[in-house]
């Protein structure tokens, strides 16, 4: 039986190693913190635009090039041009230059005459036949010069403004074939690239930061005084996953050389190292390749999370090799049949804290509970099933060990004498003053910490270029898409006042670019018989019989100019249909006062299928209401674990139960007392130190008296501090909270344990 449990998970561990070969052929490790992030939960189609954004954006880059005169902005977008096209390049021009004009006015110039801004519509519907003849004869006689059509085409001038409204989503404009803006004391040239690798895989492969790096270096050296501006997500991404392979060798290696070590000076044999080190990595192994089987991408926070699992992963390593110290190998199978339950109880509360995690709806955070609890229960079956097969050898008592242990006696532990009462009084008012000043912290930003020169780069960007902001917008919906359109002209019309009132710099919207058919139809009509009028005057002023040009019968639809390269600009705002409704979305620009979005709300109240959308404060929303319900959910996992120790040790349960929760009383009031807030990812921290907190008093109880027992709670102790705080390192906010939770909680749990511990001659019944 022993050899068929050994055998079995041998199996296991192949068909992993297989998969892991495959897995790092081809990882595709996530870096976008959206997908950490829960879906809406009453409207997916929220969900959804904010992927549909972000996927526009994914591996597109966008740079403006500035010097002091228009020459030399050009020379600087030259030589960042031929940097950035080599062939070893990871990036690819994108076609935003002065040529994607001429493509927009081949597909728009068919349906001229059904394209028409709101104040030409209203001067149209008002002119009189003279006023329209008037205008119509200066166009005839302007001086010649470059024009987007002839005069018969559009004989009152109607298309360059309508152009010129469109051209106002951007302040950049064409300029000798470039795309040109001019702002904070430069020339700017305007630059668009295209990632052909992509920005979230691991390696040196495709190094779109180092590219742009050099780029930037090559034309501050050939062009003295110039400035390169860029943004894009493909930034964003690398700096993370430069950031998250940082943090995973400094938490995972040095992890486990601190395991590793304290293997070395403990046993003082190579054996323990090897095999405390393979349940290590088989645990990892076994975490990873489930993670990524279930999910269809792993997240780099996963795996810096991860990393830390190796301080309570090795935890079943020690109980068996402190245990085995000084025995002949002749009692390795009946040690590991006496060790088993109470490592089967540590393991069953530490899985199902991990698991706990889950309950809330983040993808990343149900990714984090299945990598640690599949590891935990990776190392646990490596310890099981090959532990006592593979270690054959002796295993002698060493002095460090023997100090180590013998240390419990010296130990202090409770009792009702007034030292005590006074030193538990004294906690008690830590305790609650630190409760009394803590305070919260709901937000989104916590998950992430982007490098500050890209965080710069890209406000500045956005201010040139008046970019619309990507977390705050309005959902259109609609039975079709032609209903979409028309409610959206409908909320235009109440943005409208707001820019007029300088709350909004502009907003962005399909309708500008694609009007509704009723719309189209509308215009066609106003604008054909206006200009009728216009050229019938004209032909009476002239003698001459000039003809108005004619135009395409049907109108354009979406299909129509989705499939067009003209459509770039709005593509990504348009959902199309979702389930049984069509979405868009409409942008909005200048939002940079916080002040003024409840105002702009309002815009949205009383217009049917149109939804204000902030996601920043959604998300902050819903961080908030699953920190309440993790607490809440701490609350009863105590009372569930208490349960199940006092099934198993009866009235002795709580010396288990009560170090666990001081260790997280204790760790919320060290947070109110330095000002650190509470949030959602403390609470998941206090969450697995219920799980593990309590493996420390199970062992204590599970064997009184014996030193081998403190000897490994010791040891566990030492390593996931040492994990833990390293976590603590984190740049990224939440997982730093994270690790101080675990830090200070540990530290206080492992204190308390032994103070706690069962008077000798004792048991647990």
């Amino acid at each position: 039986m022993r050899n068929k449990w050994a055998i079995l998970w041998l199996l296991v561990v192949l068909v992993v190693g297989a998969h892991q070969v495959r897995f790092w052929r081809s990882a595709r490790l996530d870096t976008d913190v959206l997908a950490l992030l829960p879906e809406d939960e009453q409207a997916p189609e929220v969900g959804a635009a904010t992927r549909k954004l972000a996927d526009q954006a994914g591996r597109e880059l966008v740079m403006l090039v500035g010097a002091a005169d228009w020459d030399s902005a050009q020379r600087a977008a030259d030589v960042v041009k031929v940097e950035l096209s080599r062939e070893d390049s990871p990036l690819k021009a994108s076609a935003l230059d002065a040529s994607s004009l001429e493509t927009a006015l081949e597909l728009y110039r068919p349906y001229r005459d059904r394209l028409l801004t709101s104040s030409q519509r209203e001067w149209l519907a008002k002119a009189s036949p003279e006023e329209l003849g008037g205008t119509a004869l200066m166009k005839l006689y302007q001086p010649a010069g470059p024009k987007l059509t002839d005069w018969e085409a559009d004989p009152l001038g109607l298309w360059p403004d309508w152009w010129a409204a469109r051209a106002s989503e951007s302040t950049a404009r064409p300029r000798d074939g470039r795309l040109w803006l001019s702002g904070e004391g430069r020339e700017w040239v305007l630059l668009a690239w295209h990632s052909q690798v992509s920005a979230f895989a691991l390696g040196d492969e495709g190094n779109i930061t180092s590219a742009v790096a050099r780029a930037r270096a090559a034309m501050e050296a050939q062009v003295p005084g110039s400035r390169m501006v860029s943004a894009g997500v493909p930034l964003y991404a690398e700096a993370a996953a430069s950031q998250a392979s940082s943090e995973m060798s400094t938490i995972g290696i040095g992890s486990l050389a601190a395991v590793l070590l304290l293997v070395w000076l403990t046993f003082r044999s190579v054996r323990p190292i090897v095999l405390v080190g393979l349940s290590l990595a088989l645990g990892c192994a076994v975490a990873l390749s489930v993670t990524a089987l279930v999910f269809e991408r792993v997240h780099l926070l996963t795996l810096v999370f991860g990393s830390s699992l190796v301080g309570v992963a090795e935890d079943y390593g020690f109980h068996y090799f402190a245990a085995r110290q000084g025995r002949p190998p002749s009692e390795r199978w009946p040690l590991m049949r006496g060790l088993l339950p109470g490592m089967v109880l540590a393991l069953a509360t530490s899985v199902v804290a991990y698991l706990a995690l889950g309950v809330a709806p983040f993808p990343g955070l149900r990714q984090m509970a299945l990598f640690s609890a599949t590891g935990l229960v990776a190392a646990f079956l490596t310890v099981a099933c090959w532990f006592p097969l593979l270690d054959t050898g002796e295993l002698p008592v060493t002095s460090f060990a023997t100090r180590f242990a013998a240390s419990l006696s010296r130990w202090p532990r409770f009792t009702h004498t007034p030292a005590w009462w006074v030193g538990t009084a004294v906690l008690g008012l830590f305790v609650v003053g630190g409760l009394w000043r803590l305070g919260t912290r709901d937000d989104v930003r916590q998950l992430q910490n982007a490098p500050a020169h890209l965080v710069s780069d890209q406000r500045e960007l956005g201010r040139l270029l008046g970019l619309p902001s990507p977390a705050q917008f309005f959902l259109v919906g609609g039975d079709d898409s032609e209903q979409v359109l028309e409610r959206e002209a409908a909320l235009k019309a109440k943005l409208d006042p707001l820019v007029t009132q300088k709350v909004l710099s502009g907003y962005r919207a399909v309708s500008d670019w694609l009007p509704s058919r009723v719309q189209q139809r509308a215009d066609a009509e106003l604008s054909a018989r206006a200009e009728a009028q216009a050229v019938a005057a004209v032909a009476e002023a002239t003698g001459e019989a000039p003809t108005r040009a004619r135009f395409a019968d049907d109108v354009l639809t979406p299909e129509r100019l989705l499939a067009s390269p003209a459509s770039a600009a709005i593509r990504q705002q348009w959902l199309g249909r979702l389930g049984d409704s069509h979405f868009s979305i409409v942008m909005l620009r200048g939002l940079n006062d916080p002040s003024v979005l409840p105002r702009v709300a309002e815009v949205a109240q009383g217009l049917e299928g149109v939804r204000w959308v902030d996601k920043t404060r959604e998300i902050s929303s819903l961080l908030e209401r699953y920190r309440r319900l993790m607490g809440g959910l701490i609350v009863l996992g105590y009372l569930a674990v208490l349960m199940l120790l006092v099934a198993r040790f009866r009235r002795q349960a709580w010396r288990a139960w009560v170090p666990t929760v001081l260790g997280t009383l204790v760790t919320l009031a060290c947070f109110g007392w330095v000002g650190e807030p509470l949030q959602l990812f403390t609470v998941l921290g206090l969450m697995l130190l219920l799980g593990m907190g309590v493996d420390y008093g199970i062992f204590m109880l599970e064997h009184p008296g014996d030193n081998s027992a403190w000897l490994a709670v010791a040891l566990a102790g030492v390593s996931t501090l040492l994990s833990f705080g390293l976590l603590g390192l984190s740049a990224t906010p939440a997982l730093r909270s994270f690790g101080l939770t675990m830090l200070l909680g540990e530290v206080t749990i492992w204190v308390l344990t032994p103070c706690c511990r069962l008077p000798s001659g004792k048991d647990v019944s």
